[in-house]
């Protein structure tokens, strides 16, 4: 009798991985950085190793620059990376990090070519950092004109000093997008202009969470940002408020004729010297009826994400948001008090990023003043990081209406002068 065939093993997170695949694509990767002369990564060689010892597949790729590394030893590349992933068809990977390597125009070419790719061979990558990559305009706008048809739901560029004349080759690439929902920017060297061209994509495509640490956005860029989602929050407050008022007015006018219907059919029930039956129990459901319902609800797909202003997560955390500038204090009341919109009526909005800018007292109490309507109108409450540079009554007041944010974006070096 013939054997029978082996079943591939079930690696410790449950999903069955073939072993001689993450081989190959080992030695593949490693005659391809020959060829280019490249020096094969430490940490892609140990992440796939680990993943043949444990038997999985491997999701995440992490290119990153070696701290110490021999004067001789030859630079790495993203290049035989991304021709392994191609030649071996490798379909499984969902997260592509490159921290601190350069990337040549050819390098952002080859990727966006690689997560554009439709029909039998999708490679379906959804989170992308490419953190101090030293990426150019040039490359900027080929990486944007790819994103509407790739599968990202998160894009990283932070500390990769582009300015404003790369960040609107990005933007140009944004318009319409269905599917980015993430967006990180922190120390690329923008400015107050800045502000007015990331407004629209705020408000226009999916993006919900925003991260713009360590520019110089300043209150300006930091008003211009903010404009339109404050004003569409502000508008669907008072359109909940007015729907608050009324269904209270329609409450009290069934009350009200409740109890005049209970009045005539009690003064009828006395002349007539009857009573009237009870209306019928409504049969509940029964638990096999509830259970099935579950099942019917848990069997719906996702819908499609709603473009529109969606904010989550705003993080502005030193951006000379402060009363140094041209403006002076009216400038940052200015943007204060559009915010202050946002606080109270977004039902989205989860954290709230002002650290390292030098509010002042008064702005301060008016975020503090914010955060109070936002408890009354019974919105969730909001994570927020402000400077310590207020009242100390006003600075923990703040952090008695909300909670805490907790730093997710470490400064790794100083922010370029413009």
């Amino acid at each position: 009798m013939p054997e029978k065939k082996k079943k591939a093993k079930k690696g410790k997170k449950g999903s069955i991985a073939d072993v001689s695949i993450l081989k190959k694509f080992l030695k593949t990767y490693e005659n391809h950085c020959t060829k280019e002369k490249s020096a094969v990564s430490l940490t892609i060689k140990k992440g796939l190793r680990r993943c043949i010892e444990n038997e999985v597949n491997i999701t995440k790729f992490v290119l990153a620059n070696p701290e110490i590394s021999l004067e001789d030893a030859p630079p790495e590349f993203l290049n035989p990376l991304l021709m392994t992933i191609r030649d071996e068809r490798y379909m499984l990977g969902k997260e592509l990090f490159v921290w601190g390597i350069q990337l040549r125009n050819q390098d952002i070419a080859n990727l966006a070519i690689l997560l554009g790719l439709r029909g039998r061979t999708v490679y379906p990558f959804s989170k992308l950092e490419l953190l101090d990559c030293g990426i150019d305009t040039w490359s900027l706008e080929r990486l944007g004109k790819v994103i509407n048809f790739s599968n990202l739901v998160s894009l990283v560029l932070d500390y990769n000093e582009f300015g404003e004349d790369g960040l609107r080759s990005l933007v140009y690439g944004l318009q319409g997008n269905k599917k980015l929902l993430s967006l990180s920017l922190c120390y690329c060297n923008l400015g107050p202009p800045a502000g007015a061209m990331l407004g629209p994509v705020l408000a226009e495509t999916a993006i919900q969470e925003i991260y713009l640490n360590g520019n110089y956005l300043q209150c300006t860029g930091a008003l211009e940002l903010i404009t339109q989602i404050a004003g569409y929050a502000q508008k669907l407050g008072s359109e909940r408020q007015a729907s608050t008022i009324e269904s209270r007015k329609d409450i009290a006018r069934q009350i009200l004729e409740a109890d005049q219907s209970a009045g005539v059919n009690t003064a009828i029930s006395e002349e007539d010297n009857t009573v009237p039956d009870p209306p019928p129990p409504g049969k509940p459901d029964s638990i096999a009826r509830r259970r099935k319902k579950k099942k019917e609800i848990k069997k719906k797909t996702k819908e499609p994400v709603e473009v529109g202003a969606w904010i989550t997560k705003l993080h502005l955390a030193d951006n000379g948001i402060d009363g140094r500038g041209e403006e002076g204090e009216i400038g940052v009341l200015g943007f204060i008090q559009i915010l202050s919109f946002l606080i109270m009526y977004s039902e989205t909005l989860k954290e709230l990023d002002l650290d390292d800018n030098s509010i002042g007292d008064l702005p301060a109490h008016d975020i503090l003043e914010a955060l109070v309507e936002r408890k009354q109108g019974n919105l969730d409450s909001l994570k927020i990081k402000v400077t310590g540079q207020m009242s100390p009554d006003t600075f923990h007041a703040i952090f008695k209406h909300s909670k805490k944010l907790k730093s997710t974006k470490k400064r790794k070096k100083k922010k370029a002068k413009k």
